[in-house]
């Protein structure tokens, strides 16, 4: 049996979470600080009301609007880096901000097991969103497929690459169902030695096609073992809203991985205060390495 791991990321030159609680957070991104819900943060604030009152902006939801209200002075986008990845930062009408913070741990387990893996590495990014796992595997030397099922999300991608000074390795951009191209993949005969997948409980893809987390994961688990090379190095999934637990996910990629030997981890990922020490939850992971 496993026993789960807390994932931590603490506070850094660009980024900290300053405080949290009754279901709000406060983080700071690079020059600026934002207020945003976040239903995980069933405690109290430590700090005064007034300090939150000076965010630079604050996420609102009404009865019949949401969005951003921002000091006159804020800029629309900024750049903030987590070691050598650098992030486009522009706060969007769902709250998000182009990047997960919590995601730093990962990033860097990827980038330790590509650079000691002693042989040329290729990664497939499923639901890769902005980036941050595509870069942090392009970083170590490894070879990437980016997929992602909006074309937003691909030229933000292709943005931080380019900040990053990654624009010229050997990537692959495909805006695309992420079940389809794996698929597509399998007829090709393509190979990979790492997945790397963030399954959203809901989504929609290229052309439409709707992905269910409860209807879909498991099947594509199955797809994506036929396109392992025979040597794989690593695979990770990482959960969000899916209500899901890292348990549930590891029962699921067991099966798929343990011919391979290799270890898996899993439980939480969170994310350090940088005045009170408490640890928010963010989401859940498993992974697989050789």
């Amino acid at each position: 049996m496993l026993n789960p791991k807390i994932l931590i990321t603490k506070p850094s030159k660009d980024y900290e979470l300053i405080d949290s609680g009754n279901e709000e957070k406060l983080e700071r991104y690079g020059k600026y600080v934002l207020r945003r819900p976040d239903p995980q943060a069933l405690w109290n604030k430590t700090l005064d009301e007034k300090e939150w009152k000076a965010a630079d902006a604050f996420f609102f939801r009404d009865a019949d609007k949401k969005g951003w209200k921002k000091n006159k002075e804020m800029q629309n986008e900024w750049m903030i880096s987590f070691d050598n990845i650098t992030f486009n930062i522009s706060p969007t009408a769902f709250k998000h901000t182009g990047v997960f913070p919590e995601q730093e741990p990962n990033w860097n387990w990827t980038k330790e097991l590509i650079k000691n893996a002693g042989r040329p590495v290729k990664i497939l990014n499923l639901f890769g969103y902005t980036g941050g796992a595509t870069l942090a595997a392009l970083s170590a030397g490894a070879e990437v497929t980016h997929v992602d099922g909006s074309k937003a999300a691909i030229n933000w991608a292709k943005e931080n690459a380019t900040f990053s000074g990654l624009d010229k390795k050997p990537v692959r951009w495909i805006i695309d169902d992420a079940r389809k191209f794996v698929m597509r993949e399998i007829k090709r005969g393509g190979k990979y030695d790492g997945i790397i997948m963030d399954p959203p409980s809901f989504g929609r893809g290229g052309k439409g096609e709707i992905w269910k987390i409860e209807d879909n994961f498991t099947a594509l688990l199955d797809e994506c073992s036929k396109i392992l090379s025979d040597k794989p190095l690593l695979f990770l999934i990482n959960g969000y809203a899916a209500g899901y637990s890292s348990q549930a996910y590891y029962n699921a990629l067991e099966p798929i991985m343990k011919k391979y030997g290799g270890s898996f981890e899993l439980g939480e990922l969170t994310i350090e205060e940088s005045k009170a020490g408490r640890l928010l939850p963010c989401g859940i992971f498993v992974r697989w390495s050789k």
